[in-house]
């Protein structure tokens, strides 16, 4: 049985019943992020839900620019969502921005001052935040409340205008300052902002709040399902009264999910900017971020990505995902794509003594031993070769099965070779291994003269690739870092990213260090991936990977104790 495209959820039982209903006739829904940053990973859960759910039900998705905070704004954002969108599999059905709407914006405003239903103020941003109350007490209504319809016009007539500087005055809607919801107790709803916007450049001078301007985008586009992350649940009564007393034709309704927190993951675009702007990480797209375009260059898929929101689901919880299932859903995805390779990270030298010198044979080699479809390869092999340091032990504890004095190991695809001798530096560091191979051992002979309990991979010396290989470890050391809410964090991002949370970083989030792959890797293209045998499956780095000199990006190691649970 094919599998839906959403698993079964309450916000899919809404659609079906609205549907049979005939309350909506074609679903529309839309993502709408604001410009202001990358993409994270708990918008790849987002995309899914608006994306998935529409078409599930034969509907439309629109991709929506909330560019109402032009100081925060950037074209570069606006070109980063459409690519990342594009990248997870998805086909919006029209590209909006906000910006398109300012002019209904602003006399939808215009129409809830001539109803007595919104007024000028001028206290400052402090004085309104001071008389707005607490969870247990009330506000208190602003001096300026019970301003005439006309002097209301007027002013907001003049701020449009630019007669004002910025935080001079502001527009709020006029609702209940003794109201058990806070975001009730009049919301501002317009502010002056003397900024370039990137869409409109300098047409206006006063921009739309976030929550404002929000439910009436979603009205103009008649969108059926307006789906959001949890934390917006409270604004709801504001978007309900927006619609109602703007006096839209659609009439959209709000939903909540719970939005995606990964465990060890900072998801604050704020946050994830102060990394960038300070130079702790390399751009939005370092293979630690949990940006799309991080999790891309690093080497993620998009099916992995889509295969583990799904698994995430759709829900009112705000639960805390294991990072290790994340990992599990790209090693599952890669194991029957990527090729299987050998590469040598800490290298030290072998030369084989009694391998003949000059010589060089080459080696049959599977690519892929989970899906034969692959084939094969062939792989050089002759008297120097290079083998992980790890691997080899001058004294080593009991069960130590690799290479040390006297003991034999099989190379993979090749021979079992025996250690007989050791070259030291003159600190006593060895530095080169002197070993003999038995030629009646070569691999795929049938040969079954005795077996050997270690087997270790390698890289033939003469035509060994160098390359850069980049290891991570979580950018975040603390297992539930605070985070922003998507309103504080994109819709209200006035205030700059608290500093202390650097204090979290991991020093140990990248080591890079140096060795060898396979000649058939002089060949590989950014964005290519590969099993390192033992290590882990790999990304060629898209930044800093050049023909012949490749940088390879850890995308996961190779084994986990995560397990799914049993349906």
């Amino acid at each position: 049985m094919e599998k839906s495209l959403t698993p079964s959820n309450f916000i899919k039982n809404v659609i079906s019943e609205d549907l049979r209903a005939g309350k909506v006739k074609e679903v529309v829904t839309r993502f709408p992020p604001e410009p202001n940053g990358y993409l994270h990973i708990g918008h790849a859960k987002a995309i899914w839900i608006n994306f998935a759910l529409a078409e599930e039900f034969g509907g439309s998705t629109n991709l929506r620019f909330d560019d109402t905070n032009p100081a925060k704004e950037d074209e570069e954002y606006v070109k980063s969502i459409q690519e990342d969108v594009k990248w997870l599999g998805y086909e919006w059905k029209e590209k909006r921005f906000a910006s398109d709407y300012f002019e209904q914006m602003y006399e939808a405003a215009v129409k809830l001052i001539k109803k007595g239903l919104a007024y000028v103020d001028d206290l400052s941003a402090d004085q309104i935040r001071e008389l707005r109350g607490t969870l247990t007490e009330p506000g208190k209504n602003s001096p300026y409340r019970d301003r005439s319809v006309e002097e209301n016009l007027e002013l907001f007539t003049q701020m449009r205008n630019g007669e004002f500087k910025d935080g001079e005055r502001v527009l709020r809607a006029k609702i209940d300052m003794a109201s058990p919801n806070i975001n009730l107790r009049d919301p501002v709803i317009y502010r002056i902002a003397h900024v370039t916007h990137h869409n409109t450049g300098d047409q206006w001078c006063i921009y739309p709040m976030y929550t404002f301007a929000h439910p009436l985008e979603d009205a103009i586009e008649h969108v059926t399902h307006s789906l959001c992350s949890l934390e917006f649940e409270d604004q709801r009564p504001f978007y309900d009264w927006v619609i109602e007393h703007c006096e839209m034709d659609a009439k959209p309704h709000q939903y909540e999910f719970g939005r995606l927190n990964l465990a060890q993951t900072v998801t604050s675009k704020r946050k994830l900017k102060l990394l960038v702007d300070e130079g702790h990480v390399d751009g939005w797209d370092d293979p630690r971020m949990p940006t799309i375009s991080g999790l891309r260059r690093r080497g993620y898929t998009p099916e992995a990505l889509r295969e583990f929101v799904y698994e995430t689901g759709i829900s009112k919880s705000q639960g805390l995902v294991d990072l290790q299932m994340l990992e599990h859903f790209i090693r599952e995805d890669l194991k029957l794509k990527a090729p299987r390779t050998m590469a040598v990270l800490d290298p030290i030298k072998v030369v084989i003594t009694n391998y003949p010198e000059g010589q060089t044979e080459m080696l049959e080699a599977e690519n892929n031993q989970e899906n034969e479809e692959m084939g094969t390869r062939q792989i050089p092999f002759s008297r120097e070769i290079y083998i992980e340091r790890e691997d080899f032990m001058e004294d080593p504890p009991s069960k130590y099965f690799r290479l040390f004095p006297g003991n034999e190991v099989r190379l993979k695809h090749a021979y079992f070779i025996k250690c007989n001798d050791v070259i030291k530096d003159e600190e006593g560091n060895v530095v080169e291994i002197h070993c003999t191979y038995d030629p009646e051992t070569k691999s795929g002979s049938g040969f079954t003269g005795r077996k050997v309990k270690g087997t270790i991979h390698w890289v033939e010396a003469s035509q060994a690739i160098p390359a850069e290989f980049r290891l991570f470890e979580p950018l975040i050391n603390k297992e539930e870092p605070e985070g922003d809410t998507e309103l504080e964090e994109e819709k209200e991002a006035s205030v700059a990213a608290p500093k202390s949370f650097l204090d979290e970083l991991n020093p140990n989030s990248l080591t890079i260090v140096h060795g060898y792959v396979e000649p058939n890797m002089a060949d590989a293209k950014p964005q290519d991936k590969f099993q390192f045998f033992r290590h882990g499956y790999f990304n060629v780095d898209s930044k800093y990977s050049e023909p012949g000199k490749p940088v390879f990006n850890r995308v996961v190691s190779l084994k986990s104790s995560f397990h799914l649970p049993k349906a």
